[in-house]
């Protein structure tokens, strides 16, 4: 198997959730970015962290311990979005894919993130479509290729985050696959106060 490398998009800031940073908000007795990291790692080899300067005191504490190298990758212009954070985590990376995962999906699934890993070989991306919308957060991606297209569609002015999908060759995991190898609840996340008391329910 090749090297395996997870990038999580954690610079966003977090403005449903209030005042908080919710990448190291509690979540059950465990910060939401440790629960996220913990659960993709026997799936990767390494991690990066996307997010803002400000943000890795806490984070590198939070993730302190875990069995796997951790690396930051700091937005070098902060607010300008998913697709941003995902080119500079992408960056970073030392492998050629890269799971890319947001820092708020409590249950991202391992045996899924390797299903994923074996659709994008050869490919440029793998890319879930369970329903209406692609899930360009929860996905595996040939490392430089989803760089340089997130680049250009941000040069280009382009807001839309599935943009850079259509400048690559890429795979759709449609909703069969999603069931098959995967549970739908991998792609939830936690955007409010309420999203995490729902969440906890049924992680105690």
């Amino acid at each position: 198997m090749s090297a395996r490398t997870a990038v999580v998009l954690s610079g966003g800031r977090s403005t449903r959730f209030g005042d908080d940073d919710k990448a190291v908000a509690d979540l059950a007795g465990t910060p939401m970015i440790r629960r996220v990291v913990d659960r993709v790692a026997p799936a990767v080899d390494a991690v990066v962290v996307n997010c803002r300067e400000k943000q890795v005191g806490a984070i590198r504490a939070t993730l302190e311990g875990v069995d796997l190298p951790v690396s930051f990758a700091e937005d070098e212009y902060p607010d300008e979005g998913p697709m941003a954070g995902m080119a500079t985590g992408l960056r970073a990376v030392e492998t050629e894919y890269a799971f890319v995962v947001a820092c708020d999906m409590p249950f991202v699934e391992a045996d899924f993130v390797d299903y994923l890993f074996e659709r994008a070989a050869g490919h440029d991306a793998a890319v879930p479509r369970p329903e209406q919308w692609f899930e360009t957060t929860h996905a595996v991606y040939r490392a430089a290729a989803m760089a340089d297209a997130c680049e250009t569609a941000l040069e280009a002015g382009e807001e839309r985050i599935v943009a850079p999908l259509f400048d690559l060759d890429f795979v759709v995991v449609d909703a069969e696959a999603v069931r098959d190898h995967g549970h739908p609840r991998t792609f939830e996340n936690c955007n409010t106060k309420t999203d995490f008391e729902d969440a906890e329910r049924r992680l105690e």
